[in-house]
């Protein structure tokens, strides 16, 4: 049976800054690159070989055209996404500082992908192999969160395994707290949970690390991916196991998309894996170095890169850059 991940959630257009070091205010030209992390996913996904598919709502705008050609180019399957002209297509202006970090300015209150209404999606669609990834950004209050709800119980009725990146960007909530609430309700869903060290405190509230990683064990969790930027990666698992790679040095250019690299990389060598939800902890415990040495390469090679989709390697790029490093993949 052929194994695909869906991707649901946001597609949109990031402005990127051609003037680096500047805050937007400041910035008078941008270059367009599509972006949208569970978009992101998808594509890092197709690039290392593995089927993904993307599930959202795309506007019956340029833009959208756009995002539909980038998908197609980059080997997604769109066949399950609907378009419409009741919205318009999401857009991110973003600026990068000295260390390639960003800050975000969002147009998105009436995004065609908040519209994808529950009744739009069919169960059977999902088969018992696929896996499902999703984000925080669409668990707004909106028909997009509605069809997340249906979408992760039809995976967890056939046994399929569910990933959560909670990919936190609190200009795009009413306030903290909804945010907050909103990914500790969705988080004891998945099956696989992905936080950054600059996400762990705000999500849990837990200053002490070990603890605060704890805590995220809630539900069907069994596997947390703990992310640590340029000093790589700490994979937990519910039943006390944990495995770290150190990840790799480079030359930071932007760090856009490289977190949904990571997970996309993490994701796309499970599916090389005979995992099921039942021998998740086994499987990742056995593979732990291949997953995360792949994961980890695919994040920092996307940040030694400007933009997201762009930035993202092929799987053969990858592999030579771990053979370089470290004498080949384990």
């Amino acid at each position: 049976m052929l194994k695909r991940v869906f991707c649901i959630g946001e597609t949109l257009i990031d402005f990127i800054p051609v003037q680096k070091e500047k805050s937007l205010k400041e910035v008078t030209s941008f270059e367009r690159v599509a972006g949208g992390a569970p978009m992101n996913v998808a594509i890092a996904i197709a690039k290392y070989g593995g089927n993904s598919v993307m599930l959202t709502k795309i506007a019956n705008d340029s833009f959208g055209d756009y995002l539909v050609d980038v998908l197609e180019e980059n080997g997604v399957d769109t066949s399950y996404i609907i378009r419409c002209n009741e919205g318009e297509t999401g857009l991110a202006f973003v600026s990068v500082d000295k260390l390639g970090d960003r800050d975000f300015s969002f147009y998105r209150k009436n995004s065609a992908d908040l519209l994808l209404l529950p009744n739009e999606v069919k169960v059977e669609w999902f088969d018992k192999g696929d896996l499902l990834h999703f984000c925080s950004v669409d668990l707004v209050e909106s028909s997009m969160k509605q069809t997340h709800i249906k979408v992760i119980d039809s995976f967890q009725k056939i046994g399929g395994i569910v990933s959560f990146d909670p990919n936190v960007r609190l200009p795009l909530w009413p306030d903290k707290e909804s945010c907050r609430r909103t990914i500790l309700d969705f988080l004891p869903l998945a099956d696989i949970v992905k936080v950054s060290d600059e996400e762990l405190f705000f999500i849990t509230n837990i200053k002490e690390e070990r603890e605060a990683i704890n805590s995220l064990f809630a539900g069907n969790v069994k596997v947390v991916v703990y992310t640590k930027g340029k000093d790589g990666a700490i994979v937990y698992l519910k039943n006390g196991e944990q495995f770290e790679d150190k990840g790799f040095k480079v030359t930071v250019s932007d760090t856009t998309g490289a977190g949904d690299a990571f997970i996309g990389g993490f994701l796309s060598e499970l599916l090389s894996i005979d995992i099921s939800s039942d021998n998740l902890c086994q499987k990742v415990s056995e593979h732990h170095q291949q997953l995360l040495t792949f994961a980890n390469a695919s994040g920092a090679l996307t940040a030694s890169v400007k933009g997201a989709i762009h930035a993202a390697p092929g799987k053969q790029h990858i592999v030579n850059f771990i053979d370089t490093q470290r004498g080949g993949l384990a």
